[in-house]
């Protein structure tokens, strides 16, 4: 295997054709789709591949494209099929999803003010939401406090989007505590997802936003983006996931605890949450309260908190929680 390095340009020379013909896929579909997935341009010329582009990426490409061959190559019995998710699982190898997460922090740090996601991207618009996007960044948990309208939930799910276009986590999770209902999900009709989508309304919204309606279904239905309430996180443990709890200030303390110590390897975890709008009977503490004071001084852990400037509804909506604000301090 011979390759040579030009300025913004990689030549990877393979030798076996029949498995280039199998790696590449029927019209070179699988080199369009990586094309995409990595922002490079690859042409192929015989057993040849000419990979252009950022320096990064097409080192990425030319390690994605070698890597996987060689594991083709050693195949016992003769390759006839490939499945392109095999590029994508040695994408988050080599992004150190399982094995180094400070170079997925490294990727981050050179689009840390731009999300992108399939339908739009995603930039801050207030000085509050530029430090919240820092942490998305730099954190493998966040908590984001603040009142309605800041864009806690909306970015989270942004971040959460980024990563897995970007083939850096395998799967997004969306949940909170369904404390309206009291828990107890099963007396209100239809099946789980039926059931926990009231409670997740901004959430879609911002899905739908931010990707095709037909793609948020299909990757619903694969699992690759699961709703579910806090409820039935117990006894699970999160590998290479993005996790949003949202309405955090309604988790009791052993809600906040336990899913908290879910997060496994390679994942990262955002908690959301407005503390003047706690809905917990009253005396019970809420354990995002809680949690904020417990974890203030792990240097590990980002807190953010936005505050009405960093509003970006309608500008009475900041008018609003500012005079709420004055009214409570007062």
């Amino acid at each position: 295997m011979n390759y040579k390095i030009k300025k913004e340009e990689i030549l990877l020379e393979l030798p076996s054709n029949s498995l280039i013909a199998v790696l590449v896929g029927h019209h070179s579909i699988n080199l369009a789709k990586l094309e995409k997935l990595i922002d490079v341009n690859i042409n192929l010329f015989g057993n040849q591949f000419n990979i252009s582009g950022n320096a990064e990426n097409i080192n990425k490409a030319k390690l994605i494209i070698s890597n996987v061959y060689n594991k083709l190559s050693l195949k016992k019995s003769d390759v006839t099929e490939f499945d392109f998710s095999n590029f994508e699982t040695e994408l988050r190898m080599i992004n150190g999803i399982s094995t180094n997460l400070k170079i997925n922090q490294k990727i981050d740090k050179q689009e840390d003010l731009k999300f992108e996601t399939w339908k739009k991207i995603i930039i801050p618009k207030s000085v509050g939401q530029k430090k919240y996007f820092k942490a998305l960044n730099k954190f493998e948990l966040v908590f984001g406090l603040g009142p309605a309208g800041t864009g806690k939930s909306y970015l989270a799910v942004a971040k959460g989007i980024h990563m897995l276009k970007k083939g850096l986590i395998e799967k997004i999770i969306l949940t909170r505590p369904a404390v309206e209902a009291g828990e107890r999900l099963g007396f209100l009709p239809g099946d789980m997802k039926e059931k926990i989508d009231p409670y997740l309304r901004p959430i879609y919204d911002a899905l739908y936003g931010m990707m095709p309606a037909d793609r948020v279904e299909k990757k619903i239905q694969s699992g690759e983006i699961e709703i579910a309430p806090l409820a039935f996180m117990r006894g699970r443990t999160f590998t290479n996931s993005f996790i949003i709890v949202d309405e955090a200030q309604n988790t009791t303390s052993i809600q906040m605890k336990m899913v908290l110590t879910r997060i496994g390897e390679g994942s990262r975890m955002v908690i959301n949450g407005d503390l003047s709008q706690v809905d917990l009977p009253l005396g019970q503490i809420s354990g995002l309260y809680e949690s904020k004071k417990i974890l203030s001084k792990i240097k590990d852990i980002g807190i953010i908190s936005l505050d009405a400037n960093d509003v970006i509804r309608h500008p009475v909506v900041a008018k609003i929680i500012k005079a709420y604000d004055n009214y409570t301090n007062n």
